[in-house]
Formats: C-alpha cells, sequence, structure tokens
C-alpha cells in the first residue's frame, strides 16, 4: 500500500506522486507517515519533509519548507508550505551567508523586532543546511 503525497508552496507545486512513508518536521517534533495513518492536522516549522519511496532501500527525495501545514489522511498527505525548495536546488552558500549574517545580528543585540527577524532568519538558514547536508549524506550511500 502507498500514500498520495503532494506537496505545494504558494509558489508552485513541487511534488505529486506516491510513496512509501514521508517524515516532516512538525511544530513538536518529527512525524513519521506510512499508509493508514490516523487523520492528523499539524504545524510545520522550518525543516525537512522526506519522501521515502522504498523504506527498504532508503530511496528518498528531500524537500526543504519553511513553515506550512502537514495534513495527513490515511492513504494522503498534503504539504501546504510557505516556500519550499528541493533540497538539491538550495544554495549551500547562500545558507552558510544567511546564517553568518543573522548570528552576527543576534551577536550585536538589537531591538526585540530586529532580534526576532534575525533569529527567524537563523532557523530558516540551519534548516536549510540540514537538508542540504541530509541530501548529500543520502547520495553517498
Amino acid at each position: 500500500m502507498k500514500l498520495m503525497v503532494n506537496i505545494v508552496s504558494a509558489e508552485k507545486a513541487l511534488f505529486s506522486g506516491e510513496a512509501a512513508m514521508v517524515v516532516a518536521t512538525a511544530q513538536y517534533g518529527e512525524v513519521g507517515i506510512l499508509p493508514g495513518h490516523a487523520p492528523l492536522l499539524a504545524s510545520l516549522r522550518p525543516g525537512q519533509v522526506r519522501v521515502i519511496f522504498n523504506t527498504t532501500s532508503g530511496e528518498e527525495e528531500v524537500f526543504y519548507v519553511s513553515g506550512g501545514t502537514l495534513e495527513v489522511q490515511p492513504n494522503a498527505v498534503t504539504v501546504l508550505a510557505d516556500t519550499a525548495e528541493r533540497a538539491g536546488d538550495l544554495d549551500a552558500a547562500a545558507a552558510e551567508e544567511a546564517k553568518r549574517q543573522a548570528e552576527k545580528f543576534l551577536a550585536e543585540q538589537h531591538d526585540e523586532f530586529d532580534y526576532a527577524r534575525a533569529r527567524s532568519e537563523l532557523v530558516h538558514a540551519a534548516a536549510q543546511l540540514a537538508a542540504i547536508r541530509k541530501l548529500k549524506e543520502h547520495s553517498k550511500h
């Protein structure tokens, strides 16, 4: 039995197809979804969504989402992301630079609004880098 998986953002549809399992970064931790999962609606935080095609071989595709909503039905998973990209399309150098800039800004202690914005940018950059690392680890196997 397979799951029908759809991953869409405000800009575009990124993925539509069947998978054996989906793993996403929900608000309170990682959640794994297999066919027959109970219905679920969860907020996503910046991080990875892994679409696993074969649980035995580990064949998967990794996506980065900046946040959004995860809807699970017994045989379908929909990710409605604020923004989303295939991990392979992310720019590691740009993510590293964004992370460095946010860390520098946080260290300089600006007002609350600036602090919250810098913290948010740091979270997004770190999540992008984690998705890139996951993709690189997977491609080594």
